[in-house]
This record gives structure tokens, sequence and C-alpha cells, in this order.
């Protein structure tokens, strides 16, 4: 009886073991592949190999990845380094670089990018590529961007990057710019089909340069301590720089001035003002001398023009 019972206990335990051991065994083989998970896609070669080059991508080999953890040691990332130009189009995978805080990428043929996970990112160079459109929302450390050479017809989000100094946007396609930035110093926007300009809480705006575009209508934040403002060559027909009290430099030469009013910025120390047919009196105060002035030999300051 001993006996029996004895055969049909270790019968038992052999099935249970027979279960746990199957049932172990679908459970490893429906467990995905999480191998690609410290992977993240770099698709253009091109790119991939400067990572390489540079040593920033730790496995040596261009495979289109690399690894997450070597992605987020990379803090500071130039494709020029080595003089390669017009090579790299495509910069995916830049979003797992979440330390990276210096940015070149200079005459590529890069046509769109995303730098929403990139909010380190102080430093950005980005001219002489392809680029349509840019968002700088998510990048609220950047202090430097320039992005002059482009297709841009439009840039959001600089109300967002709070900390930003320095933008360059010239040479590009944009016909409305809607400035709102209590950080910026120096605005370049030359060479764009700009017909309209607005700034609105530039409370550091200290130089504005907007030549060659085809303004007709601008407006400047009254608060702005702006030193430079330079916009020869286009369609402006007038301009209120009353309270600009410590502009040195303007340039308004080639537009359509019928007026201008300089006598209450005191601190002028370069004026041109020629090529604007209209304009034939610019008022100073009597008190007033501006140690440079550019002028046609139809126009005289004055403070008396009527």
């Amino acid at each position: 009886m001993k006996s029996l019972f004895l055969k049909y206990k270790i019968a038992y335990t052999t099935l249970v073991l027979a279960l746990f051991l199957f049932s172990s065994c679908s459970s490893d083989d429906e467990t995905p592949d999480t191998g690609n998970d410290v992977y993240i896609s770099i698709p253009d070669k091109h790119f991939e190999a400067i990572l390489v080059e540079q040593k920033l991508d730790s496995d040596g080999s261009i495979n289109q990845k690399i690894s997450i953890e070597d992605a987020k040691k990379i803090t500071r990332l130039n494709l020029n380094l080595d003089r390669s130009f017009g090579e790299t189009s495509d910069l995916t995978g830049i979003e797992a670089f979440s330390n990276l805080t210096y940015l070149s990428a200079a005459g590529q043929k890069i046509k769109a990018i995303n730098l929403s996970s990139n909010t380190k990112l102080d430093t950005l160079y980005l001219n002489a590529n392809y680029l349509t459109t840019i968002d700088l929302s998510n990048n609220p450390n950047l202090l430097l961007a320039d992005i002059h050479s482009n297709d841009l017809t439009t840039i959001t989000g600089l109300e967002k990057a709070g900390k930003l100094k320095i933008l360059n946007l010239s040479f590009n396609k944009l016909t409305h710019l809607n400035i709102s930035n209590n950080s910026l110093e120096e605005l370049t926007v030359t060479n764009n089909l700009l017909t309209s300009f607005k700034t609105e809480n530039t409370s550091k705006l200290k130089s504005v340069v907007l030549t060659s575009n085809k303004i007709t209508s601008i407006s400047i934040d009254d608060i702005s301590p702006l030193e430079t403002f330079l916009a020869s060559d286009n369609q402006i027909n007038a301009i209120n720089i009353h309270s600009f009290i410590n502009l040195k430099h303007l340039y308004i030469t080639s537009n359509l001035l019928t007026n201008l009013d300089v006598s209450s910025n005191l601190k002028l120390e370069d004026l041109r003002v020629d090529r604007n047919p209209d304009l034939t009196c610019i008022k100073i105060n009597a008190d007033q001398a501006i140690p440079t002035v550019y002028k046609s030999d139809s126009q005289k300051l004055s403070d008396t023009c009527l």
C-alpha cells in the first residue's frame, strides 16, 4: 500500500514540475526582445559616421543606431568639426541627446529638425540648410540661435525661449515677424521677404538689423533699450523713434520716408538717411551734434522742419 502511494506521489510531483517548466518556457517565448530598447535609430549614415569619427558612438560601427547611454553622454555636437559639409540631411535620433547643450550643423542638407527633447540646448547653429520651419518652444535655455540662409517661412516658440540673447534669421523667406521675448538683445533679419515687423515685451533689445526686406509697417516696443537700428533698403514711409533715447546707429537709407525726427535721440552717433526721395528735412535738436551723417544733397538737418 505504501509503495503504491509513493508511486502516485512521485508521479504527481513529476507532473507539477513538468507543467512549471512548460509554463516558464512559454513565458520566455512570449517575452518580446528588448534589446533594441537600449538603442535609438540614426537613419542618416553620414550623421552616424560623424558620431563614430568623433568617438561619440562607442560601438564604432555605422549600423544606423546609437546606444541611448552614448546619446545621453553627448553635450556638444559639431557636424563641421572635420569639415563635413553638405552630407547630412536627417538628424533623426538627436531627440535622444537629452544633455546636448551645443549643436552646430551648418552647411548640411537638413530640411526638418525636432529639438523638442533637447531642453538643455543653449547654442544652436543651423545656418545654410533647407529648413522651412522651426519650433523653439521646448528650448528654454537657448542663448544663441543662428538659422540664417535657410528657407524659413515660419518660426515658432520664441516667446518660450526665455534666455535667448542672439537670433539671426537672415537670408530666409519670412514675410511677417512678431517678436515677443524679454531676454532678446540682438536680432538680425536681413534679406527676407518681410512686409511687416513688430516687437512686444522686448525689454532688453539693443540691436535690430532689418536691411533688404520689403517692410512697409514697423512697430518696435517702446521699452526696448535700442542702440542700433538698421533698416536700409525697405519701403518704410514712417517711423517713430522718440522713445529710443539710447539710439546710437540709425541706418534707414533707400526707403520712402517723408519725415524723420531724431531730436530725442541725443546719443545718436551715426545717421544714414540718403536715398529717401521725399525726405528733405531731418529734424534734430538745436544743440544736437551727430558725428557721422550720410544724406543726399537735397536733404538738410534742422530744428525747424516744417
